[in-house]
């Protein structure tokens, strides 16, 4: 994003975030955070914990690691998808995780991860937000307020998840595409970014450890209610743009224990791993 459309926001209307401080309160009592970096800008904040959760040395980054950038650069987002924000305007946090769970749960993560967001937002700010299968966030209005994407890292072992994050805080409109707003938008003041961070990531750890703690399972963990309780997708008519280019059109009825969206369409029932999904509105 070209300077001129931030070099008017000041320190003092887009603070830095203070990486001692919130590292010190994050690990005190945490059974997870390892650790809390907080970088001025990066390429993918994604990319940096796979290259370490990669590096064959000493087994590869641990789990609990925590990547912040004030700016990135080169984010990515589902299919590829270029993610960009000002520097300082929103949350741009990575975190690194090993769960040892049967390999098809772990399609329960980015949604895991979603309703600890939804929760934190609502905590934290007093707006009410809901998710759209399998990662986005989005104000009441359909407008999207953050984007989750989860990558896996097979070698070395143990494998790991990166799960990344992208929240608008206090970005503009002039700053948004007309699908996006941010959180000072909908409220119309000043959030606190770091306040956020460390509701969202104790929301993660608690909802991450009850869920490893039963092999993944999205019931007895309550997951799968509490996703329910948050989705603005289950319920409704969808048309869903698939990897290879078709578009699927039904209703999506339910996410099963793999995370998967299963969608009632003319021809049969069908359940999605991946997707993009388009909430469809019946005149």
């Amino acid at each position: 994003m070209p300077e001129s459309s931030f070099s008017r926001w000041s320190d003092l209307d887009r603070p830095r975030l203070d990486a001692p401080s919130l590292g010190a309160v994050l690990t005190r009592d945490s059974r997870l955070w390892r650790s809390l970096e907080v970088v001025e800008e990066i390429g993918s904040t994604n990319a940096e914990l796979i290259g370490r959760a990669a590096d064959p040395s000493e087994g590869g980054a641990p789990e609990g690691t925590v990547l912040v950038a004030e700016h990135q650069v080169t984010g990515r987002g589902r299919l590829d998808r270029v993610w960009a924000s000002p520097p300082r305007a929103g949350l741009t946090v990575s975190f690194l995780l090993r769960p040892e769970v049967p390999a098809a749960r772990k399609g329960w993560l980015p949604l895991l991860t979603g309703v600890a967001l939804a929760e934190s937002v609502s905590e934290v700010t007093g707006v009410l937000p809901s998710l759209k299968w399998p990662n986005d966030l989005l104000a009441a209005d359909g407008r999207k307020l953050a984007g989750i994407l989860a990558e896996t890292v097979t070698r070395p072992h143990p494998p790991a998840v990166v799960v990344g994050t992208g929240l608008n805080v206090s970005t503009t409109a002039e700053e948004l595409p007309d699908t996006g707003t941010s959180l000072a938008r909908i409220t119309g003041g000043t959030v606190d970014r770091g306040t956020v961070l460390l509701a969202f990531l104790r929301a993660v750890e608690q909802r991450y450890r009850r869920w490893v703690d039963v092999l993944g399972d999205p019931v007895s963990s309550g997951l799968a209610q509490d996703y329910l309780a948050w989705s603005s997708t289950v319920g409704t008519e969808v048309a869903v743009a698939l990897p290879d280019g078709s578009t699927l059109e039904g209703t999506a009825q339910a996410v099963d224990w793999d995370g998967r969206l299963v969608v009632a369409t003319a021809e049969g029932t069908v359940e999605l791993a991946s997707g993009d999904v388009r909430h469809v509105r019946r005149v």
